[in-house]
């Protein structure tokens, strides 16, 4: 009972929300979130902020071992003892379809190539990252 409590002071809540659903809801002892800033690592009773969220990989930890997110752009919140994400989109790393992401990257690669006045630039260039970041959070899950 004494290590159940002694783990209980070393952890915090973490929710990572996207419209169509909760991506995660549990006690993390420490997560790593891709920020507009750069990477933040935060633990128990970080102080409070609101910061934006970038493509990238959330990482965090979770009974000594870690796990991996693929996200979107969103916003996050850390108050007292919880951490919220709020996210486009979100995907852990151990279902996410290895091919199909590497299938987007290279339509994202091949419209960047072209230099055409009526390709987005900019959206191509965010459907690349997001595909990279599919494919890094799914390596890293496969890795555990």
């Amino acid at each position: 009972m004494a290590e159940q409590a002694k783990g209980k002071w070393k952890t915090f809540k973490l929710e990572v929300i996207t419209p169509e659903r909760v991506v995660v809801k549990e006690e993390v002892e420490a997560v790593v979130v891709p920020s507009k800033d750069g990477l933040l690592g935060i633990l128990r009773n970080h102080a409070p902020f609101i910061g934006a969220l970038d493509i990238g990989v959330l990482k965090y930890l979770k009974d000594g071992h870690h796990r991996y997110i693929a996200c979107n752009e969103g916003i996050f919140e850390m108050t007292g003892s919880e951490l919220r994400i709020l996210s486009d989109t979100a995907e852990p790393g151990e279902i996410i379809d290895v091919e199909r992401a590497k299938e987007a990257q290279k339509r994202a690669e091949a419209r960047l190539k072209q230099k055409s006045r009526e390709i987005d630039i900019l959206r191509a260039e965010l459907a690349l990252r997001r595909a990279l970041a599919r494919q890094r959070a799914a390596e890293a899950a496969s890795k555990q």
